[in-house]
C-alpha cells in the first residue's frame, strides 16, 4: 500500500539530549520521553548525544538538512551549546525540555520542572520570538546567551558548579556553588557603560555585575524580577560590595526562595552595555564561562524563535 504524497515527506522533529544535563537527570528520563511521544503519535527522533561537542555537531548537521523543529533535553547551558549551534538558521523552531542543573530559560516561557509535563505543553504550545543577549569577551569572540550572564562571584560560582557540583541537582548546585565561591573573594571594581552613544556611566566595587534577560539565572536567583525576554532591552545589575555578616543575614532567604533582599542592588534597563574591570575577570553566560573582560553585551531582537505553552483561555 502507497503512502499518502503528504506523510512521504513528513520531516519528524529531533529532540538532542545531553546525557550529563542536571547531574544525570536527563539520562534518566530518555525512556519516559519516549514512551510519551508513543503515546501522543509524536513524531520526533531522539538523539542521546555523548559529549557537548557531539550535541553541537548533530545540531549543525540538522539544521543544514533542513530540519523544521529542534529540540534540546537539558539545562540553560546546554540550550546555549545548542542556540550558537543553530544561529546561522534562524527559521528553525527551537524548544527546551528542562532537565538540567538551572532552567531559568524553561521557568521563564512557563514550562514546569518536569520534563513530560513540559513536553505535553510544548506539543499543544505556541511559536514565539525572544531576544537573545551576543557578548564580546576581550579575545574579540563573540557568543549568544539568553538567561543571565556576569563577572564577580557569579563567575567564579559556574566554575564550582561545572566542576566539583556537578554532579548535583537544582538549586543546590548553585547554592553550595555560590557558597563556595564566596569564601576569600573580594569585591572587584567595575566601570560599566550603558547606552550606544553612552547614555550613563557607573563605577563600583560589586561581587556582581550581572547582564539577564530573563527574571532568574542560577537555578531560581531572582535578580531581575521586571526582566521581559521580548521588549529589545536587557537588565544590568549590580549587587555591591557585602560585608560577611550582611551575607550571612541574606542567606537564609537566597538558599530556601532565591532571594537578595539588601538595598545594594542596583538595576539599570538598556539595548547594550560595556563592563571593564580593574584586572582581567571571567564573564559568564547561562553558567559556561565564556572569556575574560572587558566584555561589550549587546540585545538581538527577536533573534529566535521557541516554542512555549499557549496561554490558557479564560472561562
Amino acid at each position: 500500500m502507497e503512502l499518502p504524497f503528504r506523510a512521504i515527506f513528513v520531516i519528524p522533529d529531533l529532540l538532542l539530549v545531553n546525557p550529563v544535563a542536571g547531574g544525570g537527570r536527563a539520562a534518566s528520563v530518555v525512556h519516559e520521553l519516549r514512551e510519551f511521544a508513543k503515546r501522543r503519535g509524536w513524531n520526533i527522533e531522539i538523539c542521546v548525544t555523548a559529549s557537548a561537542e557531539q550535541l553541537v555537531a548533530k545540531a549543525r548537521e540538522a539544521a543544514a538538512t533542513g530540519r523544521k523543529r529542534i529540540f534540546v533535553l537539558g539545562g540553560d547551558g546546554t540550550f546555549q551549546l545548542f542556540m550558537n549551534a543553530v544561529s546561522d538558521y534562524p527559521e528553525i523552531i527551537l524548544g527546551v525540555i528542562p532537565a538540567g542543573g538551572g532552567n531559568d530559560l524553561a521557568a521563564a516561557l512557563g514550562l514546569p520542572p518536569d520534563p513530560v509535563a513540559a513536553a505535553a505543553l510544548l506539543l499543544d504550545g505556541e511559536t514565539c520570538e525572544l531576544d537573545v543577549v551576543k557578548v564580546r569577551t576581550a579575545d574579540g569572540r563573540e557568543r549568544l546567551y539568553t538567561v543571565g550572564g556576569g563577572v564577580g562571584v557569579d563567575a567564579e560560582a559556574a566554575r564550582y558548579a561545572n566542576g566539583a557540583y556537578r554532579n548535583l541537582r537544582g538549586r543546590l548546585r548553585y547554592v553550595l556553588a555560590a557558597l563556595r565561591a564566596l569564601f576569600g573573594f573580594h569585591g572587584i571594581k567595575v566601570r560599566v557603560v550603558m547606552g550606544s552613544p553612552e547614555t550613563e556611566s557607573v563605577q563600583a566595587t560589586v561581587l556582581l555585575a550581572g547582564v539577564l534577560n530573563t527574571p532568574s539565572f542560577g537555578a531560581g536567583i531572582h535578580l531581575a524580577p521586571g526582566a521581559q525576554m521580548d521588549d529589545g532591552k536587557l537588565e544590568v545589575v549590580l549587587v555591591e560590595d557585602l560585608s560577611v555578616f550582611e551575607i550571612l543575614s541574606l542567606l537564609p532567604a537566597f538558599a530556601l526562595r532565591g532571594e537578595l533582599n539588601t538595598k545594594r542592588v542596583r538595576r539599570f534597563s538598556t539595548a547594550c552595555v560595556r563592563i571593564q574591570t580593574e584586572i582581567p575577570c571571567w564573564f559568564q553566560g547561562d553558567g559556561e564561562l565564556l572569556g575574560m573582560t572587558p566584555v561589550e553585551i549587546s540585545v538581538v531582537p527577536r533573534a529566535i524563535r521557541i516554542l512555549r505553552p499557549a496561554p490558557k483561555i479564560k472561562g
